[in-house]
């Protein structure tokens, strides 16, 4: 088996793998990485102090990474994946599963992931399956008990990857429907900035119960307008990954830092790793506005990410919209 990218989720990714009794090869981006990896067992940039199993190894080289995997787990930003697909295509084989971890919508397509996965790597979408739910890496890391989804419209082939990664502490339900669960994996993170915004300016549980509810609500217009199974965001590939989002993690941490009147610059030095909300902010929100479908803290978090709009304002703005039913 193998896992392309060697950032917090994909090193998290190749331990349940191996723990579930698989060799795995890690393709990571540079050399320390390897290093440390295959003499230390261990990641430190992104989960310092995880002892990877001696069954993960490392490598720069694609093509020893993918040579002979059936499952195939990619884990790279999400705005580069087109990118980076492109150069390994040469590497991938009919039989290949590809497991998409990433969750966002690319920029100027607005192309979930799965659909980037398929032209890209021009592969059926039977081929491909995506793993999502609340996954914070070092929490799962630590082996913390968590659940999570494992979507593919190929029944059996969804089976056969959650039974690849399931452990004593992850445990994997499938789901057909790949949409509605990219969509809610994907969206989750642009609430996640929202509450980090609101938790950042001191705002309470009412506002931040406010935030999940209503953002799970644009969610799911979205996901129906296309096509998505509306019980889906009752899920974990839904709420609960919007919880666990909305309680811990880099999207979260960056709202926050926005929230107490740092800049943009400030809060990603502060946050460090990949923030994807911020860049999937504005393609979904493209991807709402091309599909006619409201979605109110979408509009505000990419008006202050990417417009310069005051946090303060922006909150503004949704407070003073047309009262409705709910």
């Amino acid at each position: 088996m193998a896992v392309l990218g060697a950032g917090s989720w994909g090193t998290c990714f190749a331990k349940i793998l191996a723990d579930a009794g698989a060799p795995v090869r890690l393709l990571a981006r540079r050399a320390e990485v390897v290093r440390a990896v295959n003499e230390s067992h261990e990641n430190p940039d992104y989960l310092p102090g995880l002892r990877l199993p001696d069954t993960v190894t490392a490598t720069l080289d694609p093509e020893e990474a993918l040579d002979g995997a059936d499952l195939v787990a990619l884990s790279v930003p999400s705005q580069t994946l087109r990118e980076n697909l492109a150069g390994w295509r040469p590497l991938l084989t009919p039989d290949m599963t590809l497991i998409s971890l990433m969750k966002g919508i690319e920029l100027g397509t607005t192309k979930r992931m799965s659909e980037v996965i398929r032209e890209v790597g021009g592969v059926p979408a039977d081929q491909v399956a995506v793993v999502t739910g609340p996954n914070l890496a070092p929490e799962i890391a630590q082996e913390q008990l968590t659940a999570a989804v494992v979507a593919c419209t190929d029944e059996e082939r969804a089976r056969r990857v959650q039974q690849a990664v399931t452990t004593r502490y992850f445990r994997p339900y499938t789901n057909p429907d790949v949409i509605g669960c990219e969509l809610g994996g994907a969206v989750k993170n642009v609430i996640g900035l929202a509450y980090g915004m609101a938790a950042g300016m001191g705002m309470g549980d009412n506002t931040k119960a406010t935030l999940i509810t209503r953002g799970l609500a644009e969610t799911q217009r979205l996901g129906v307008k296309l096509g998505a199974d509306p019980l889906t965001f009752a899920g974990l590939a839904g709420l609960g990954d919007l919880v666990a989002t909305c309680n811990a993690g880099r999207n979260r941490t960056f709202g926050e830092q926005l929230g107490r009147g740092r800049s943009m610059a400030e809060a990603q030095a502060i946050t460090r790793q990949t923030v994807e909300g911020v860049k999937s902010c504005r393609s979904i929100r493209d991807l709402a506005r091309a599909n006619d479908v409201e979605m109110p803290i979408t509009e505000q978090v990419e008006r202050v990410c990417h417009e310069g709009v005051p946090v303060r304002e922006a909150v503004a703005v949704l407070m003073a919209r047309q009262t409705k039913p709910e």
